[in-house]
């Protein structure tokens, strides 16, 4: 071991901090090294001169009134900022009410909120709420108003359409109005023949027919339109 490592240490052998048993065994490294060096051993000495007169210096001791001086400065500053020491009192009883009082209830709050909300967005559902009555054509479909519309057409044809000169897959073009019990309470032509024939035809296929009625606020309404289209296809061999 060299002089420079060996002061490094020096205070620690004297104070006990290096002890025999350590890793390497410093403490034995230490020992071989002040055998050989004096000038490490007088460094020692400086050390052990220094603890000593350390270990004899009294300490000093406080003054008698030291407590009571502490107290009446404590009451003084107090007295100097009532207002301080109110807004300070205040806060700490806030503080205590909020953790005590408003804590235990954040749980039981967070979950009354949710399930309130939950049951909200259950009974818009049921109910058929959603947005705007009138909504452009780009809108998103909504359960305001729900327009009438066909669940079952009857199995009767509607023949003559060639013959009058309206051919195609819209030969006939009919707008149905629909009360509210689903029945169609009346209708009008839009394209296509109007003859007697065609509209017996259509009586009896509208009466058979089953549509849906237009709803409004989850509730069936009159007045409902259905446009229905015809077709007369013949089939000669």
């Amino acid at each position: 071991m060299d002089c420079k490592k060996a002061k490094r240490l020096l205070p620690g052998y004297l104070d006990g901090a290096v002890m025999a048993g350590t890793s390497s065994d410093t403490h034995v490294s230490i020992g071989h090294h002040l055998e050989s060096c004096e000038d490490c051993r007088e460094e020692l000495r400086a050390y052990q001169a220094m603890s000593s007169m350390m270990s004899s210096v009294q300490r000093p001791a406080p003054p008698a009134d030291l407590s009571l001086r502490i107290r009446v400065a404590a009451a003084q500053r107090l007295s100097d900022n009532d207002w301080l020491h109110f807004a300070r009192h205040a806060r700490t009883r806030a503080e205590m009410v909020l953790k005590n009082i408003l804590e235990p209830l954040a749980i039981p709050a967070t979950a009354g909120f949710t399930v309130a909300f939950v049951v909200f967005v259950l009974v818009c559902q049921l109910l058929g709420l959603g947005v705007p009555l009138r909504a452009g054509s780009n809108d998103s479909p909504t359960n305001l108003l729900q327009p009438a519309r066909l669940e079952a057409l009857a199995p009767f044809p509607i023949t003559g359409l060639e013959e009058s000169g309206h051919s195609g897959p819209h030969a006939l073009l009919v707008e149905a109005t629909i009360n509210s019990l689903g029945e169609a309470v009346s209708y009008r032509i839009l394209a296509g023949p109007d003859t007697d024939t065609v509209r017996r035809q259509l009586d009896l296929v509208l009466l058979f027919s089953r549509f849906r009625p237009e709803m409004s606020f989850g509730r069936f309404t009159s007045g409902g339109r259905v446009v229905l289209s015809f077709s007369d296809i013949s089939i000669r061999g």
